[in-house]
């Protein structure tokens, strides 16, 4: 059995091959198998659970880009205005419980009735539904400056800074255990509001449709869309609209058909304009700014790939650059479909050699790629997509620091590089520098607006 493959097959994620190595040596010390080949004779669905759980790792905390949440709650006080009596939600994946909880305590906040709404919540890892069902979480889950919603929604435990959710909060969340990809994504057919943040860029071209596509016939027709900051380019070149809400990075549906819903997808503006309320940790001054519109879109894809960005349920040790430098590898190692053909080679300084880099990337032969944007800087030393491309090789083998100045080598030559923006701010949120991620994901943001057709 080739363990890469299937477990690619199994998560849908672009998974690198020391991940999938760490996990299955982990698996052998546990189970005391010494050989190799008798571990993998042995191999079964229950083994292959196990594999699955060390290579996703559980990223996420309480109010994540907590503009996503304002803007839900939001359009869900127009639904039940507008006459619904009860708002379905789908938060997928759930990781341990941090998303779909901070929608209930939002909602709660915004003045929704418990009985009002219904949240489905979905992950691949039974182990972070198992957690998301206990409704316990540790201090890492509290960040930010405003705290007050953890004395208003949860029970100190009295040991070990473990909290617990309010119990009717609880049963307003179902969650169960699945893919994005395969089987229900939840036991209602319709959602209003679909969070899928941040996993799509762990996906190559053909997922990622494939996941929207599934997502899209979820979602009703004047449904809203959370995505991440760096995914909505995927959605956007597969049937969606960005809506003006700042930094919430919420998406409709592109509805074209004869006699379709004329609705407006946001919380009329008519006359004066309400103040919006604080996210958890948020300043009115900070509230009243990210009211104003702007959006990300579009950016230059490498091998026609989405940009990145991170949260919720990621594979271990795996950069988003893995889906962004050879979107199509991981797809055709589940197909059989063999790897893009090595180009002939460009000479140096032409900016052909770009183009050829990125075919090699895409084809798996990264070292190869390496060598020829080098070849090129040593021609053409201000390329900027040069030092992009060198950046999403260096992230790809897990190197953050070179992958890092790579990044600031493109964004110095181009400060409005909207991928570019993306993956530093992606890096910087990795080690632990908040403020430095949020800075560049709101520069990401304004990128992409200043680049539209007026």
């Amino acid at each position: 059995m080739n363990v890469l493959s299937t477990l690619r097959s199994l998560t849908g994620m672009n998974l690198a091959r020391n991940t999938v190595e760490q996990a299955v040596k982990r698996r052998m010390e546990a189970t005391r198998q010494a050989e190799r080949s008798a571990y993998l004779e042995r191999l079964d669905d229950e083994e292959l659970r196990h594999l699955v759980e060390l290579v996703v790792v559980p990223e996420s905390w309480l109010f994540r880009d907590p503009q996503a949440f304002v803007a839900a709650a939001g359009f869900v006080r127009q639904r039940l205005a507008e006459g619904a009596k009860v708002v379905r939600i789908l938060s997928v994946p759930c990781a341990g419980g941090e998303e779909p909880y901070s929608m209930a305590m939002a909602l709660c906040d915004a003045g929704v009735k418990p009985q009002s709404f219904m949240i489905d919540a979905v992950d691949i890892s039974a182990a972070c539904i198992a957690r998301a069902e206990a409704g316990v979480f540790g201090r890492n889950a509290f960040r930010g400056r405003d705290l007050s919603f953890r004395d208003r929604y949860f029970t100190w435990l009295g040991e070990d800074e473990q909290y617990r959710i309010d119990d009717a909060l609880r049963a307003r969340i179902r969650f169960h255990q699945g893919s994005i990809l395969e089987g229900e994504l939840g036991s209602a057919r319709q959602y209003d509001v679909i969070f899928c943040r941040n996993l799509l860029i762990y996906f190559d071209e053909q997922t990622t449709a494939a996941a929207i596509e599934r997502l899209s016939a979820h979602l009703a027709n004047d449904g809203m869309m959370l995505a991440g900051y760096a995914e909505v380019p995927s959605f956007v070149r597969n049937g969606f609209s960005p809506l003006p809400h700042r930094q919430a990075f919420a998406l409709r549906k592109d509805i074209k058909r004869p006699g379709a819903p004329a609705r407006d997808a946001l919380p009329a503006r008519a006359g004066r304009t309400q103040r919006p309320a604080p996210a958890p940790g948020q300043s009115a001054a900070a509230a009243d700014a990210a009211a104003a519109p702007e959006v990300p879109a579009r950016g230059a894809r490498i091998a026609q790939a989405a940009p990145p960005a991170g949260t919720g349920t990621r594979p271990a040790g795996t950069s988003p650059a893995t889906a962004a430098a050879k979107p199509r590898s991981a797809h055709a190692s589940r197909t059989g479909a063999s790897a893009a053909a090595t180009p002939p080679m460009i000479a140096a300084g032409d900016e052909t050699l770009l183009v050829h880099a990125r075919k090699l990337a895409d084809a798996g032969k990264l070292v190869e790629a390496d060598s020829a944007c080098r070849e090129f800087l040593a021609q053409q030393p201000d390329s900027p997509e040069a030092y992009f491309i060198l950046g999403l090789l260096a992230e790809n083998a897990g190197k953050q620091a070179e992958a890092e100045a790579q990044l600031k080598r493109c964004l110095y030559l181009q400060p409005d590089h909207y991928e570019a923006l993306c993956h530093l701010a992606l890096l910087q949120e990795q080690g632990g520098n908040r403020s430095a991620a949020a800075t560049l994901k709101a520069r990401a943001a304004r990128a992409f607006q200043r680049q539209q057709p007026q």
